[in-house]
């Protein structure tokens, strides 16, 4: 689960001269939206985005309906508009990790770096998703993810194993939720949830070999 499995290596840079008009063609050519400032060596020095871009300069690529002003614009160099205060990931960060930095920057995207500061890839909302569908065998023939109530006797997860090994039902992921405080009656009339990502066509005989180790399934009545 480490970000240098899922992250885009070699990414799309440009360097702190580089003008505003000539990045909106960088951005266009390699079809992103994130544009890491970089100097020399690669040390990271900012980021630009599409939307700082158009925010600087609207339709930059059209110069030839630019009015004197709107060039001036578009021939400054990223310096000017680039963010400086930027977090960034390590090739060995979590996808955990980038999933909180994400959500608590608001941001579409983070760089990685070397120990060194140098640009080593990119990772993106979207590599989190394509990593995460990968992880959790989401679209492959088969995958089916289940909810199991547990029963309140011990060592649920040991039995529920146990059942779909028994009866030769593949799985390839398997977590525990506790109940939030706060949750309905309904949701905790037995306890935790254990989720299970099934991967069979049968899922009779994952029901019936729950059922039979004493197992609730979620969407079953009570």
């Amino acid at each position: 689960m480490y970000i240098k499995r899922y992250m885009t290596v070699n990414p799309c840079a440009a360097g702190p001269e580089t003008t505003i008009a000539r990045a909106s063609e960088l951005l266009t050519e390699h079809n992103c939206r994130h544009l890491p400032v970089v100097d020399e060596e690669s040390r990271l020095l900012g980021m630009v985005t599409d939307r700082d871009l158009r925010s600087a300069c609207p339709s930059v690529l059209a110069v030839s309906r630019l009015n004197p002003e709107q060039l001036k614009v578009a021939g400054m160099p990223l310096s000017r508009i680039m963010s400086r205060d930027i977090v960034s990931l390590t090739p060995l960060s979590t996808l955990d990790d980038a999933l909180l930095l994400l959500d608590h920057k608001k941001v579409g995207a983070l760089p990685v770096l070397s120990d060194s500061g140098r640009l080593e890839g990119i990772f993106s909302t979207r590599d989190l998703l394509q990593a995460y569908r990968q992880l959790f065998g989401l679209g492959e023939r088969g995958s089916a993810l289940i909810s199991v109530h547990e029963d309140g006797r011990p060592r649920p997860l040991s039995r529920l194993v146990r059942a779909l090994e028994e009866h030769d039902i593949h799985f390839s992921r398997i977590s525990r939720r506790s109940n939030a405080v706060g949750s309905s009656a309904d949701d905790s009339r037995a306890g935790a949830v254990i989720y299970v990502r099934v991967n069979t066509f049968n899922l009779h005989a994952v029901h019936q070999a729950l059922a039979e180790a004493g197992f609730t399934m979620e969407n079953q009545g009570a």
